[in-house]
């Protein structure tokens, strides 16, 4: 069974070994490159649906490849990195990667990524398409501007509805505390991370069944937010 190319960018002999025996053996097809000039020739000749991408590239930072495949892409971009501290994934998320794994991970986890990684690609080109996105008992409907909690509209300021929506659009992918003060205050606010504590913690208490453990509206402490959707 065909599930989708996979671009691996990684120069780690061991590593490369577990990542090709994981994904062939879930029926990915892969392609592997050892450096980044490599991997930046294929992953724009080869069109892959999903990059996994080391940081510690014998030739080119990783940061550098995120930034010039998004330069021309919207492919989603898995770094795994020993890098573990949260600067150096924040670093990578604001850069344009998607989600960030810190190894040693498990082949479940890989997968269930990954997994997420098809689903977010598969919403993000039928965005222009469609407007109306449910999770769980939660409906949005963006043309409009509803959102609706076992459908009885809830009713959300603004800020709230415009934080809402951009987790929303990139639903499944970590948004950087910058990224999403950015996008609904303005850049001037990017630093202002009380903001979010706050317009989270209201809109937890308006979607959420118990605000106090989410379902979907998921803290990832230190670097930033993500609408969940299941893995």
């Amino acid at each position: 069974m065909d599930n989708g190319l996979i671009l691996l960018i990684e120069d780690e002999v061991q590593m490369v070994r577990f990542l090709r025996i994981t994904l062939k053996g879930h029926g990915y097809r892969l392609i592997e490159a050892v450096a980044a000039a490599e991997g930046l020739i294929q992953a724009a000749t080869r069109n892959p649906d999903v990059i996994l991408l080391d940081l510690g590239l014998p030739d080119l930072d990783g940061i550098e490849v995120i930034s010039q495949v998004r330069g021309y892409s919207d492919v989603s971009i898995i770094v795994i990195s020993a890098r573990e501290q949260e600067q150096d994934k924040i670093r990578a998320l604001d850069s344009g990667a998607d989600d960030y794994l810190t190894k040693p991970f498990s082949a479940n986890e890989l997968l269930a990524r990954i997994r997420v990684a098809f689903r977010h690609k598969m919403l993000a080109q039928s965005t222009q398409k469609q407007q109306v996105f449910v999770f769980g008992d939660i409906r949005i409907d963006l043309s409009t501007r509803e959102v609706y909690l076992n459908d009885t509209e809830v009713h959300l300021t603004p800020i709230e509805y415009n934080l809402l929506a951009v987790l929303v659009k990139n639903a499944g992918k970590v948004i950087t505390h910058s990224q999403l003060l950015r996008e609904v205050w303005g850049a001037v606010y990017a630093n202002q991370t009380q903001y979010l504590r706050v317009y989270m913690a209201q809109l937890r208490r308006k979607l959420e069944t118990d605000p106090a453990r989410p379902n979907f509206l998921i803290n990832e402490p230190g670097i930033g937010y993500r609408l969940k959707i299941n893995e």
